[in-house]
């Protein structure tokens, strides 16, 4: 049995979307929100199975990679963010590339040396990585309208993964990604499945202006802290807020704190633009943290942990 196992933000869908365009097959998908990281811990494989994991952190799943291994699955996984020891075994293949200007996506579109590229150069721009969906869009000869229109279809898969539990989300992941796959090109989805592009695009322009409204509730130079009030639309929009933020001060280093249901704050960090560095480590350094050298989370912060986060973040960035 293929079991494909991906993030639930544009990065995952888009990487499995190209995989899969390249191999059809029938497969057990298996996903959640984008905080929901240890996916494997979901995987219950035997000997003959094969899985395909994306843009998940290898750091996060160690164990369960070592029991599914061990179980007699074949595994390739693909992925960006801290992996920390790669247990060596003939079954794992990996692909595993940390710099701060990749993605999972990226690294599926070398490996499929460009054949769905323009899925590629969406799921970069969903991780706010402009220059480099910028440079993978060259090859691809598009104008300038043709590219913002794939800027914002990967902003908007991206804002559809966010949020505290499934229920949050305006498509669960593997619906939308079962949306997605009968089209080789996303002009062509956005074209013939519209009201779905509409619902997305409409959502998060509506979500994200309420966003912006908000003020910071510590601000500075190098880091600014915003805390989104317990609502639905804010734990749907606290990933890209923290985007926009980067994209408006390059300079700054930007925190997004949101409420969770275990009664404490989720987190997203964004370092600055201009120095795409460190924010993995700083959310490393919390038990329920990890990410990107770009972009991090912790998935549960207490709430009498802010003030030494802030502390941690503004020492980071200083």
């Amino acid at each position: 049995m293929q079991i494909d196992v991906f993030n639930g933000d544009a990065d995952g869908i888009c990487a499995l979307l190209q995989l899969r365009l390249a191999e059809p097959c029938e497969s057990k998908l298996v996903t959640s929100f984008k905080r929901d990281i240890k996916l494997l811990t979901k995987v219950d494989a035997k000997a003959g199975d094969k899985l395909t994991v994306l843009d998940i952190s290898l750091q996060k799943n160690h164990q369960d990679l070592i029991r599914i291994l061990e179980q007699g699955a074949e595994v390739v996984y693909v992925d960006q963010h801290l992996a920390g020891d790669i247990p060596p075994h003939p079954k794992l293949t990996t692909l595993i590339d940390t710099d701060a200007n990749t993605c999972t996506s990226l690294l599926v579109n070398q490996h499929l040396k460009g054949q769905f590229c323009q899925w590629a150069v969406v799921a970069a721009f969903g991780d706010n990585m402009t220059d480099s969906a910028i440079q993978a869009a060259d090859c691809l000869f598009l104008n300038d309208p043709k590219v913002e229109l794939l800027k914002t279809l990967g902003i908007c898969i991206n804002y559809n993964g966010y949020g505290s539990c499934l229920e949050d989300l305006h498509f669960e992941p593997d619906a939308l990604y079962r949306e997605l796959l009968p089209y080789e090109s996303p002009f062509d989805f956005i074209d013939d499945n519209a009201a779905i592009y509409q619902q997305l695009v409409a959502g998060y322009e509506d979500d994200m202006a309420k966003a912006l409204a908000i003020k910071a509730d510590y601000l500075n130079d190098t880091v600014g802290v915003y805390m989104l009030p317990d609502i639905i639309w804010a734990r749907r929009v606290s990933g890209v807020f923290g985007n926009e933020l980067a994209n408006r001060q390059p300079n700054r280093a930007h925190a997004i704190a949101s409420y969770n249901n275990h009664g404490g704050y989720q987190i997203s960090v964004r370092a600055p633009l201009n120095n795409k560095m460190g924010a993995d480590e700083l959310c490393a350094s919390f038990p329920s943290g990890g990410g990107r050298k770009g972009a991090a989370g912790i998935n549960h912060l207490e709430k009498e942990d802010m003030s030494r986060f802030i502390q941690l973040f503004e020492e980071k960035y200083r």
